[in-house]
């Protein structure tokens, strides 16, 4: 039997169809179907001006729109030869680990949604209150930031507001441990969790997958261990697991919060007096650039023609975490409930996987072509 879920209903966050074939209650495979919302951003930026494109790059997801605009702005620096200056580098690495930990908090709410644990979904929403509240201390803003610019970032930060965003990391690790304690050793969400939903690391090699999706299948992989801000400045070591099923993607993403509040509080406790903005002269060329959003890596290719874009391709995590659900994690789910809580621990995010883009998920990595 072929049971459908999708493309409106009320499990997910965004329209996509999931197919699954069943057999009673067990789920023998799936299969995922999008083209529901692409709005085609690439095609829009062409021909458009940078100050335009870093608006709409913001826009291609909304929970990783920080990391958008930050490899936007540092693929035209690359292109361009040049580097914001130190203290814009540490104002963007605070950002970014904010950003990190409300979409870490917000993709296990989603998880304990699905499974109907709605306390600790409030108590995750309630943790990532107090980052939102950080992020606008900072930028002016929640979600859209318009932090980022080509040469640094648009305003600097106060002495005041960086005391208040270290009081509200305080908010959140006064609690934290408990709510991960209760997830940790609880018997019944153990039970829609452990050894549910399980991708090997040969399964999450074949099939790119990124992130804390890859790093809870044993992949080592995290971008920032190679951004120069990183490497050159602050103590990082990736956090990973060797389980792969929800459980282990769930902890790892509660494990990695912690790790964002310390390279948080390096980056205060060194940051660089200084100017936040270079002054840059966009050149012709092409150039990319990766980095680590919340979800995993974010790939930006571009080619500019002088102040102008030229052709951009946009390559999102998102892709392919959501096509390695499908292929592994789906495969052989006992029931259709855990399918629907698997699904969730993948963090989908429709909008910005629906890429001008093909993939071939059978030939692997090297296949995928930019339209």
């Amino acid at each position: 039997m072929i049971l459908p879920i999708g493309p409106i209903h009320p499990s997910l966050k965004e329209p996509l169809r999931l197919k699954l074939k069943t057999k009673g209650e067990k789920v023998l495979e799936a299969e995922i179907d999008y083209g529901y919302v692409h709005r085609g951003i690439e095609k829009i930026m062409e021909g458009k001006p940078w100050q335009k494109c870093i608006y709409l790059a913001e826009r291609v997801c909304g929970i990783c729109s920080y990391e958008h605009t930050q490899t936007f702005a540092e693929t035209l620096e690359k292109i361009s030869d040049v580097r914001a200056p130190l203290r814009a580098q540490f104002l963007r690495v605070i950002t970014n680990e904010l950003d990190r930990i409300q979409s870490h908090y917000l993709a296990n709410s989603t998880f304990f949604k699905a499974i109907e644990h709605e306390t600790l979904f409030m108590y995750m929403l309630s943790q990532r209150e107090h980052i939102m509240d950080a992020i606008e201390l900072l930028t002016g803003n929640r979600v859209n930031m318009g932090w980022n610019v080509i040469g640094g970032v648009r305003m600097d930060v106060k002495e005041i507001h960086l005391k208040q965003i270290l009081e509200k990391l305080e908010a959140v690790e006064k609690n934290h441990d408990r709510y991960v304690g209760i997830f940790e050793n609880g018997p019944i969400v153990g039970l829609r969790s452990k050894k549910v939903g399980r991708m090997t690391k040969e399964e999450a090699l074949k099939g790119r997958a990124v992130g804390p999706i890859g790093r809870a299948s044993g992949l080592k992989h995290d971008l920032r261990e190679k951004h120069h801000t990183y490497c050159e400045n602050l103590e990082f070591k990736p956090i990973w697991r060797k389980k792969g099923d929800n459980f282990a993607r769930t902890m790892n993403r509660f494990n990695e919060i912690p790790q964002s509040i310390d390279l948080i509080r390096q980056a205060i406790e060194n940051l660089p007096e200084g100017n936040i903005r270079s002054d840059v002269e966009i050149k012709s060329g092409y150039g990319e650039w990766r980095n680590e959003a919340p979800r995993g890596e974010v790939l930006y290719m571009v080619e500019t023609n002088g102040n102008l874009i030229k052709q951009i391709s946009i390559r999102t995590p998102s892709i392919m975490n959501i096509d390695s659900c499908a292929k592994y994690m789906l495969k052989d789910v006992a029931t259709v409930t855990d399918a629907v809580a698997t699904y969730a621990t993948a963090d989908p995010c429709i909008a910005c996987a629906e890429r001008v883009a093909i993939l071939d998920m059978d030939k692997g990595y090297d296949t995928y072509k930019l339209l």
